[in-house]
């Protein structure tokens, strides 16, 4: 007999702490839902917060990103399973053309410094994040996301708010603490307030490219986190994979959310919906999940933790 069957266990139960207890009020304004908005939007280098030797900022040119696309060809190509193209191999950099109108969120190390050509010692970045705001998606290609799920239509469903993207998210395998984690979304939140955005959303991704060898972790996502209809996104029908791959009563919750990664619970944490339908990326060896992330949903207690205003850690 399963432990739910015995009522020892509750799935409920396990997921509450991934699930807001209490949000904001969605019929309210952005700015009086989280508190004053900062007015002035993010700019090119500016530092977002910083704890000891790590700072979080924007990148400040080229040479920036393409040192950012390095770390991230190192953790995806070289320490995951992503399998890199001739002109990949050749750079050493995960690269494609959204990076060129992209955001880009860095996590430096002061202490961690190397020389460049002039002989100038420069910090490290350690960690990154790739945003991209609607109004510039629609000057250019759109969304990465629109590749593999139908995110036109949730835009469409809601003209009157703003869309940001979250993507290429990878840090350095030493620096994977609670420290770096809290200054990307310390980052994300001074952005995010920056440019008065109402729906983060983007593909987080679970190793592995056989559906059934990840049923749990699917399954769980598609009982306790799938997104309520108004937010609910479906995969493209082309590459859509069923997440509901077994009955709740027969779903070990405990397993499958010990099995989650790290940033897919995190996603939970803050207040996450889950699209519907799972999307094989063999490039990268991953199966990817849709994160939907309305601000007016997000947990308070973690709004609360970083500021209104984005403050806990402004420099």
């Amino acid at each position: 007999m399963s432990i739910m069957r015995q009522g020892l266990f509750s799935p409920r139960k396990l997921v509450r702490k991934f699930t807001p207890a209490m949000r904001p009020d969605a019929n309210l304004p952005n700015a009086q839902r989280i508190g004053p908005a900062l007015q002035t939007p993010v700019k090119t280098g500016e530092t977002l917060g910083r704890i000891g030797s790590l700072e979080v900022r924007m990148a400040r040119n080229f040479k920036e990103v393409k040192k950012a696309q390095r770390l991230r060809y190192d953790v995806f190509y070289e320490e995951m399973s992503a399998i890199a193209d001739a002109h990949t191999l050749a750079t050493r950099r995960d690269a494609d053309p959204f990076d060129a109108y992209c955001d880009h969120l860095l996590v430096v190390d002061h202490d961690l410094q190397k020389r460049n050509k002039l002989g100038r010692l420069k910090p490290e970045i350690v960690g990154t994040y790739r945003i991209l705001r609607q109004e510039i998606a629609d000057q250019h290609a759109g969304f990465y996301t629109a590749a593999e799920y139908d995110i036109q239509s949730l835009i469409d469903a809601n003209p009157g708010k703003r869309f940001m993207e979250l993507g290429r998210s990878c840090v350095l395998k030493p620096y994977r603490n609670k420290k770096t984690v809290e200054l990307l979304w310390h980052g994300i939140w001074s952005y995010v307030l920056r440019h008065n955005i109402d729906v983060m959303l983007g593909c987080a991704s679970i190793e592995g490219t056989n559906p059934d060898a990840i049923a749990g972790q699917l399954a769980f996502l598609h009982h306790n986190a799938r997104a309520p209809e108004e937010w609910r996104v479906r995969a493209v029908e082309d590459r859509y994979v069923e997440m509901n791959r077994m009955p709740a009563e027969e779903l070990n919750s405990k397993e499958a959310l010990r099995a989650l990664p790290p940033l897919v619970k995190g996603y939970l944490r803050l207040g996450a919906f889950i699209g519907d339908g799972a999307v094989i990326d063999h490039q990268f060896g991953t199966t990817d999940v849709l994160i939907i992330m309305p601000v007016s949903e997000l947990n308070t207690r973690y709004v609360n933790y970083y500021g209104a205003d984005a403050s806990r850690y402004s420099s």
